[in-house]
C-alpha cells in the first residue's frame, strides 16, 4: 500500500475519472462511455492506470475516444448544472467508492461490479449535478444502489 489507499483502489479511482472525463469531453452518458470503451479496453485502463495516471488525462482520453471510435452526444450535465460542478475526480471517487462498495456486498469481481454499478439508476443520479446525491455518503449511495431506491 501506497499512500491512504492500495494500489487497486488508486487505479480504480483513475478508471472511473477517465469515463467522466471522456464522458464530459464527448457529452455523453458515463453507461454509453462503458459501453462504448467495452470490457476489454476497460480491463485495460484498469491494469494500467499507474503508467496512464502519469500522462496527460487529456492525451490518454483522446486516445481511448479514438480507440473506441466514442461519438459527440448531446448530454451535457456540466452546462445544465445550476451549482458548482465538482470534477471528474471529485466524480471518480464517488463512483470508485460505489464499484468497491457493490465488490464487497456481492462478491463480484472489480470490472463486473463496474459494469453494473454504471448501468444502475443511481449513475443517472450521480450525473445530476443540481441534486444532493453525489455529495451524499458514499453508504447513502450504496444502499440506494443495493434496495434500488434512493431514501
Amino acid at each position: 500500500m501506497i499512500g491512504r489507499e492500495g494500489k487497486k483502489e488508486n487505479d480504480l479511482f483513475f478508471t472511473c475519472s477517465l469515463i467522466e472525463y471522456i464522458a464530459r469531453k464527448t457529452k455523453n452518458r458515463r453507461v454509453a462511455v462503458v459501453d462504448a470503451l467495452g470490457r476489454e479496453m476497460l480491463g485495460k485502463i484498469y491494469d494500467l492506470a499507474d503508467v496512464y495516471h502519469s500522462d496527460n488525462i487529456d492525451t490518454v482520453s483522446e486516445a481511448f475516444i479514438e480507440k473506441a471510435r466514442i461519438p459527440e452526444g448531446d448530454f451535457d450535465n456540466v452546462s445544465k448544472a445550476l451549482y458548482a460542478v465538482p470534477s471528474h475526480w471529485d466524480i471518480g471517487k464517488v463512483y470508485k467508492r460505489l464499484v468497491l462498495g457493490i465488490v464487497k456486498e456481492k462478491g463480484i469481481p472489480v470490472l463486473d461490479a463496474l459494469d453494473v454499478a454504471y448501468h444502475s439508476f443511481v449513475s443517472d443520479k450521480i450525473d445530476d449535478y443540481n441534486s444532493s446525491f453525489y455529495y451524499d455518503a458514499p453508504q447513502n449511495i450504496l444502499n440506494a444502489f443495493l434496495y434500488g431506491r434512493i431514501e
